[in-house]
């Protein structure tokens, strides 16, 4: 008589085929699960490094301002008129260093939109370019503002007569009684603006206050 061999089913043997199949099955899901992991971390330090970046930019945009202490006209024409612009500024309460050389002014008066550069600062063709001269500097750091006690001047040269040495003149000269408008833009941003406001009358006079 033959003899018949015992079925396998049910037995520890199937058992065993079953976990090795669930322990592949584990560790692919672990695998899948660390690297999603690892896709969400360096995504969350891309965007939290973003974040930070956009939220110093704009508190340096609000903070590093440039503030006008006073300007004045002098340089007048035959016909009664402002020739030269100057712009005394200091840093603004708060704001960081302000370098003028990498600073932009935009003129906006009766002849026009203009916009100017220093004349020793950054490259481009803009519509002319201002001067800066000291007014108070303990450090010797022009045209850098890196102390709350500095004080320089901007000079904008009006007209197509050349009042200031190293100035490019644009725009035309501001007649009596004729008001401009003035965006002094910081390297980071900051933007101040300003009314230019000539008197009535400057006869008699060879500098008055805007």
């Amino acid at each position: 008589m033959q003899r018949l061999r015992p079925s396998t089913e049910g037995t520890g043997e199937d058992r065993g085929q079953v976990g090795i199949g669930t322990l592949i099955v584990f560790i692919a899901m672990v695998l899948v699960a660390a690297i999603a992991a690892g896709v969400l971390i360096n995504t969350a330090g891309f965007l939290q490094s973003s974040a930070q970046a956009t939220g110093q930019q704009s508190s340096d945009s609000t903070t590093n301002r440039i503030q006008v202490v006073g300007m004045t006209g002098d340089h007048f024409t035959s016909n009664s008129e402002v020739g030269v612009v100057n712009i005394t500024v200091k840093r603004a309460p708060g704001a960081g260093n302000v370098d003028l050389d990498k600073t932009t002014v935009q003129w906006i008066g009766p002849s026009g939109s203009y916009y100017q550069l220093a004349a020793g600062g950054a490259q481009g063709e803009p519509d002319g370019r201002f001067v800066v001269s000291t007014v108070q500097d303990n450090d010797g750091s022009q045209p850098v503002l890196n102390d709350v006690e500095d004080r320089f001047t901007i000079s904008l040269d009006l007209g197509e007569s050349q009042e200031i040495n190293g100035a490019t003149t644009f725009g035309e000269p501001l007649p009596e009684g004729e008001t401009a408008t003035l965006r002094i833009t910081s390297p980071a941003g900051g933007m101040t603006t300003e009314e230019v406001v000539v008197p009535k009358t400057l006869s008699g006079e060879s500098s008055v206050t805007l």
